[in-house]
């Protein structure tokens, strides 16, 4: 399930249930602390908080929901992913689904092949959730660093492009924090688009954080993924600014010590690095790769994209 293994908690007193989901992966890939009280597990919940959680509905001390809803009251368990084993069938129809807080349920008897699969879609849907940028929803740095590096062990070519904005502080300080996030907003649906008409297995949008985006592409599409991503970008853009500064193609303000400044509408850079027959081993030395190029693509005011040329 994962190269480091997992932790995983099980409440229930009834050893066969234990007994059935031990036996679904080796210990080394995950690792069970079972509980037989609901109790005995929230005290140790907070001192040595799992990858995952699976309540049993019956418990000796409380119903099983009971226990969720103290575990999921606390909000820095609320990521926590949980899952409800129920007795049989009919019980399923008596559960409050819209107030229950679980990720997944799994019912007796069990399929061993059907409950891996939930708890390993449990345990990932949370990661990515919990991973995902607040604001553009787009997967996150962990989800980021981890497709980059699955394509390099796996010695898949691609084409990697770093995108941040340029002058996107200035608008942030004369327009304020609201605006700025729309302008992100629109920046992730315009790479999001762009992206969509270039769809194949190595297409991937992500983002970083702030105004830092990252896409995956086939190599042979990353030109023309770029210059759609700008045209797309640059034809917008404007729209965000009041009439005054969109006529004049730029913001005129005045710092503290009253000098005047000039700064251009903003614009977008591009820095894409390719990965062909291998030749990257590691996800970091595509970041250093990019920061180099990015330098390079803000020495031009307007929006550009540079690719890496090296062989």
């Amino acid at each position: 399930m994962a190269k480091d293994g997992k932790h995983f908690f099980l409440v229930t007193a009834d050893p066969k249930l234990e007994g059935s989901l031990r036996a679904l992966w080796p210990e080394d890939k995950v690792a069970w602390t079972c509980f037989g009280r609901g109790a005995s597990a929230l005290e140790h919940l907070f001192s040595d908080p799992p990858d995952l959680l699976v309540v049993d509905g019956d418990l000796p001390d409380m119903p099983g929901v009971e226990l969720i809803r103290l575990i999921k009251g606390e909000n820095v368990y609320r990521q926590l992913p949980v899952v409800l084993c129920l007795k049989d069938e009919s019980v399923v129809d008596d559960l409050d689904f819209s107030n229950l807080e679980i990720d997944d349920f799994v019912v007796r008897p069990l399929s061993p092949a059907t409950v891996k699969g939930r708890l390993i879609l449990a345990y990932h849907r949370s990661t990515r959730e919990l991973d995902a940028s607040p604001l553009t929803k787009l997967p996150g740095n962990t989800s980021i660093i981890h497709r980059i590096q699955d394509l390099i062990d796996r010695r898949e070519d691609f084409a990697l492009a770093y995108i941040d904005l340029d002058h996107f502080k200035s608008f942030n300080d004369k327009y304020g924090f609201s605006r700025g996030d729309e302008v992100l907003l629109m920046t992730a649906r315009v790479i999001v688009n762009s992206i969509r008409a270039f769809m194949g297995s190595n297409t991937f949008v992500g983002h970083v954080g702030g105004d830092d985006f990252v896409f995956i592409v086939p190599p042979d599409k990353a030109e023309g993924a770029c210059q759609l991503v700008i045209d797309n970008f640059d034809s917008i853009v404007p729209n965000f600014y009041d009439q005054e500064d969109r006529m004049r193609g730029a913001i005129h303000s005045v710092d503290r010590r009253g000098n005047r400044q000039v700064f251009p509408l903003m614009a977008i850079s591009l820095a894409v690095v390719f990965n062909r027959d291998g030749k990257l081993s590691h996800f970091g030395e595509a970041s250093q790769i990019a920061m180099n190029l990015k330098k390079e693509a803000k020495k031009n005011p307007k929006s550009c994209y540079v690719l890496d040329k090296r062989a």
